[in-house]
């Protein structure tokens, strides 16, 4: 009896480090999944105060959680079985899916890019809706909408770095990047868009007046560099997607040329080469970003606008 009891706890304690093993693997596997897609957690971070300019100020939180909950529910509910599906079924189709939406941070980036040059700008049409509430839904769906693309790109992306893993452990990691990066994105967009709210509350206290003023006086600039680094992340990320997935398609050549230009540079440098060799490599990133985003924003420019069509009658 006792040595059947000695046999029964060695059991559980084997089974009990299996499983401390297992939660340690998914646990690393998020995090470098979640790592990978950092570049698009800049950009989701840098596009949502956005959505949230010019509306009430007692109503920015409020919205802030309503499309938080609205990301989760697109990973959790649609892009998790989706990824797992993918998975299973055509794990040869993640690489290209990557590249699509690779194709369209390029894109989104590039088209900033042309907007800041000319002056253009989009979201007129919020001008004409005057019903508060009309305009926050309006504001919601289109942040959520939005939020579909690049929490898509943030799971394919955590996927691909998932793919020696079991099925249940690539649905675990998946759904942990998923909590912790919506987490991460909204709860630091909120603190955003909050600051100045915060920097009037310290200005009010002799002690802390001279923060709160500058807390106050810093946050215009703090939103056009978030808008500047949102846009160098497109490019950077969307770039870096497709540069990787040409050495899959035969198209290798330009990815080995950025290697070759970055491990020149860093070659002389030293403690310094690592960030030399980064710091290349995400600008070739960016340039094959700059080139694919305004290819496809030429090419959407020749195309005729549904305003310009044939007049009715």
């Amino acid at each position: 009896m006792p040595g059947g009891l000695v046999a029964l706890l060695d059991d559980i304690a084997a089974m009990a480090k299996l499983s401390a093993a297992s939660l340690d693997d998914v646990a690393g596997a998020a995090g470098r999944a979640g790592a990978k897609a950092a570049g698009v957690v800049i950009d989701d971070t840098a596009v949502t105060p956005t959505y949230v300019t010019g509306l009430s100020p007692a109503r920015e939180l409020p919205i802030i959680w309503k499309i938080a909950k609205g990301s989760l529910r697109n990973k959790l509910l649609f892009l998790l079985p989706a990824a797992l599906v993918l998975s299973a079924l055509a794990p040869w189709a993640i690489t290209p899916i990557l590249m699509c939406g690779g194709a369209f941070l390029c894109f989104e980036g590039a088209e900033k890019i042309l907007a800041a040059l000319t002056g253009g700008h989009h979201g007129e049409e919020s001008a004409a809706i005057t019903d508060a509430k009309a305009l926050e839904d309006r504001q919601v769906a289109g942040a959520v909408r939005t939020d579909l693309i690049l929490s898509g790109e943030i799971m394919a992306i955590a996927l691909g770095e998932l793919t020696g893993e079991t099925l249940l452990n690539q649905a675990i990691a998946l759904a942990l990047v998923a909590v912790a990066i919506t987490a991460g994105v909204y709860g630091l967009v909120a603190l955003i868009v909050k600051m100045d709210d915060i920097g009037l509350h310290l200005a009010r206290k002799p002690a802390t007046r001279t923060i709160g003023r500058g807390l106050v006086a810093a946050m215009p600039r703090v939103l056009s560099a978030l808008s500047v680094i949102g846009t160098a992340a497109m490019l950077w990320v969307g770039g870096g997607i497709i540069v990787h997935g040409l050495e899959g398609f035969g198209g290798a050549a330009i990815p080995h040329a950025i290697h070759a230009v970055a491990e020149g540079a860093a070659a002389p440098l030293g403690a310094m080469a690592g960030v030399a060799r980064w710091l290349i490599g995400a600008i070739g990133s960016a340039l094959m970003g700059i080139v694919v985003g305004g290819v496809i924003v030429g090419l959407l420019h020749l195309l005729p606008r549904p305003s310009e069509g044939h007049p009715a009658g």
